[in-house]
């Protein structure tokens, strides 16, 4: 038992002092944490475009439903309605979801721009307008009438929006760094000086991404935008994969286990990945096309780390009769219910347990395969909502996916947790009647 808490602290000490700071350079590396926490704002337009899509597009098949009882009118009437009136339902989709590279160009450009000190909003109206004049294609409708197409902002330009927001924005922070700029009197306002401070870098950045969009036209017979699209294509495809999710899912719960925060650690690099995913089932079912990615906005936490905190929760309520555990788990319920699982982590702990670690990696390496497959075989629907991550776990799993067998799903993962969990629980809670007994004597 001795060797065993030397090994522990071992791991820890090594952890702490080598892996943590490595891990949180990483974390908050400017240019990382911009791009997590710039795609982060998006969640109110995702959703918003999400409940639009679901209005317009309601899951009702007029052939099979027929209109037998009041339920299954108010579903018809749904659907024709929605149908008489899609365009107008379908604003706040097209205005979010349909062009949401314009939101990941300002929210990863704002974020850059407040770490460097720059005028925030100026320059991420640089980088905005350096975005658009590589990914839009302005042509003229039958009326002579110029037009921006919405494609050309959707989700396939995300990754260009990300890369023109991260590197205008050095180029502008070079350019003021370096006094490159156009400099009035000290007694001129600051609200009158940032505009023409960004003259400069507002010229040099548009010359700058219209010569590389030119180039790209010339040498591969397409535009920047779409270029930047193919190279990252793969990388997409590879990081939503079933290894790649599962090895950041289990990569985040070590990190939980020696006291790092692991979903900051991942956030940047499955935040880029997801968010993209769920932009483009949302305009495939908003088009009526066969979705296409599993892994999509908050799959990997609904399936996995959600259902094993649960079963860690209800192991508690039902078996534990510790002072400690039996206290907190009533405590935990309420904020467990939205997924708030920091009274867990803090309280059992489960940071450096190993009768809580173990189980969870077990549980969680037997999650994402169960829901990817029964995702992958038909068994039930991929995800084609973006909801608030704080919305109950078994609820989110039937609305995002709008299919109640998501819901069952995830009840079979909970109940196989729960079997898994039980066993080691029950000897921690042990373990710590026994500690009681021994202080109780002390």
């Amino acid at each position: 038992m001795k060797s065993s808490n030397a090994t522990t602290q071992k791991m820890q000490k090594f952890m702490v002092e080598k892996v943590a700071p490595i891990s949180n350079r990483i974390s908050n590396e400017p240019h990382l944490a911009a791009l997590r926490d710039g795609l982060v704002n998006l969640v109110p337009y995702t959703v918003l475009g999400g409940f639009s899509t679901l209005i317009a597009s309601p899951p009702v098949d007029p052939k099979l439903i027929k209109p037998s009882n009041w339920f299954f009118k108010l579903l018809l009437g749904w659907y024709y309605w929605a149908k008489a009136n899609s365009k107008a339902l379908l604003i706040p989709y097209n205005l979010s979801i349909g062009i949401i590279s314009v939101y990941v160009v300002l929210g990863v450009a704002y974020q850059l721009a407040k770490h460097y000190k720059l005028a925030a909003f100026p320059t991420s109206l640089i980088s905005l307008m350096s975005f658009l004049s590589i990914s839009s294609t302005l042509a003229p409708d039958k009326t002579g009438q110029w037009h921006i197409a919405l494609s050309d902002l959707s989700s396939n330009s995300m990754f260009a929006a990300i890369i023109v927001a991260l590197v205008s924005v050095q180029i502008t922070h070079f350019m003021n760094k370096h006094k490159m700029t156009i400099k009035l009197p000290s007694s001129v306002p600051p609200n009158v000086t940032a505009p023409f401070e960004a003259l400069l870098p507002l010229v040099f950045n548009i010359l700058f991404w219209i010569i590389l969009d030119s180039l790209s036209k010339t040498m591969f017979n397409v535009g920047l935008s779409n270029l930047i699209f193919k190279l990252f294509e793969p990388i997409l495809h590879v990081g939503a994969s079933l290894p790649a999710m599962m090895f950041l899912s289990e990569l985040a719960l070590i990190f939980w286990f020696f006291g790092i925060h692991g979903d900051n650690m991942i956030g940047a690099v499955i935040t880029p990945i997801v968010t993209a995913n769920i932009a483009q089932n949302m305009q495939e079912y908003a088009a009526g096309k066969q979705i296409t990615n599993i892994f999509a906005n908050n799959f990997h936490f609904i399936f996995g780390e959600a259902v094993v905190y649960c079963a860690i929760l209800w192991s508690m309520l039902i078996f534990a009769k510790s002072p400690q555990l039996h206290t907190l788990s009533r405590f935990a319920l309420p904020a467990n219910l939205f997924n708030i699982n920091e009274p867990q982590v803090f309280g059992i702990p489960t940071v450096m347990n190993l009768l809580t670690f173990i189980p969870s990696f077990i549980c969680l390496f037997l999650d994402l395969p169960i829901a990817y497959f029964a995702t992958k075989f038909n068994l039930m629907n991929k995800t084609v909502l973006s909801l608030p991550w704080t919305m109950p776990a078994p609820l989110y799993a039937i609305i995002s996916t709008l299919d109640w067998r998501a819901g069952l799903v995830w009840l079979i993962e909970f109940f196989l947790d729960l079997a898994i969990m039980i066993p080691f629980m029950k000897m921690y809670d042990n373990q710590l009647i026994e500690e009681d007994k021994m202080s109780s004597k002390s």
